[in-house]
């Protein structure tokens, strides 16, 4: 649900340069991320610096859907990051080494193909 509700305005954009549209996934990533960093951190008392990794993580997510609502090939990306966002949070709370390798390699996916899509999107104006 949280990977929906926040890739929801991309959906009901149309229009500009693949690379707006991903930016644009980047930043309603980065707001979600910051509600729920505030949540965790002074609700729940999180510690901070281990929150960081997540606020990084939901910025990076949306910003895959991006590309993918950008390219008109939405589904496959947004389910990607789904079964991501499922993957870290089943391992978020592990203390043992495989949990913490898992979580700390399905960060580093996230990061690297949010970077990758980013830079492969074009910053010509899209064909509706």
């Amino acid at each position: 649900m949280e990977e929906l509700a926040k890739v929801f305005p991309l959906f009901y954009r149309h229009g500009e340069t693949e690379r707006s549209l991903v930016t644009l996934g980047l930043l309603t990533g980065l707001g979600f991320g910051a509600a729920e960093f505030v949540k965790y951190v002074f609700l729940t008392g999180a510690p901070v610096i281990g929150s960081i990794p997540h606020l990084i993580f939901h910025a990076s997510s949306a910003t895959i859907t991006g590309y993918g609502r950008a390219k008109k090939n939405s589904l496959p990306d947004f389910l990607n990051t789904v079964s991501l966002h499922v993957t870290n949070n089943f391992f978020a709370f592990s203390t043992n080494i495989i949990g913490v390798f898992v979580e700390v390699l399905v960060l580093v996916t996230v990061y690297l193909l949010a970077w990758y899509f980013y830079h492969k999107a074009s910053k010509e104006k899209m064909v509706v």
